[in-house]
């Protein structure tokens, strides 16, 4: 009886998932920015299978702003790209515009949603809603390099 051989095997890196005390570190990092600018927001974290992770919605912010923020990091995480980026994209002539009937759940596709990474992998999205589109976007991406 022969004893099979098998071909080496490259170990395999694991990527530490993001947290809930990652989760709750990139809100309160974004509800600080946004407060420090003024702005009352409300802020959306998902892992990287799209499970709420943590979210903070204030009374003083529209009311909307809870489901922009959620949306938002929706869109980061299934593009796997800032949804800065994506404004020209589903303009009619551009290549996702039919993008948002063709899943589930509605995109948003303005400023405040980014992809969050770690070794290189999607682990998870923010999203933030309330202000003005750039400054949703830069209070995300303080919240996620104060992560990194």
């Amino acid at each position: 009886m022969s004893t099979p051989t098998h071909a080496p095997t490259r170990p395999r890196t694991a990527v530490a998932p993001l947290t809930t005390q990652d989760a709750e570190l990139l809100v309160a990092t974004a509800a600080a920015a946004a407060e420090a600018a003024g702005v009352t927001v409300s802020v959306t974290v998902l892992d990287a299978g799209g499970h709420l992770l943590a979210f903070r919605r204030d009374d003083r912010a529209v009311l909307i702003s809870g489901e922009t923020s959620t949306r938002k990091a929706f869109t980061a995480l299934q593009l796997n790209a800032p949804t800065a980026d994506l404004v020209e994209a589903v303009r009619p002539d551009g290549p996702f515009h039919t993008l948002p009937t063709a899943l589930d759940r509605p995109l948003l596709f303005i400023a405040g949603g980014l992809p969050v990474h770690r070794d290189g992998r999607l682990i998870g999205a923010i999203g933030v809603g309330g202000g003005a589109p750039e400054q949703d976007h830069g209070f995300a991406a303080s919240a996620r390099d104060a992560l990194l």
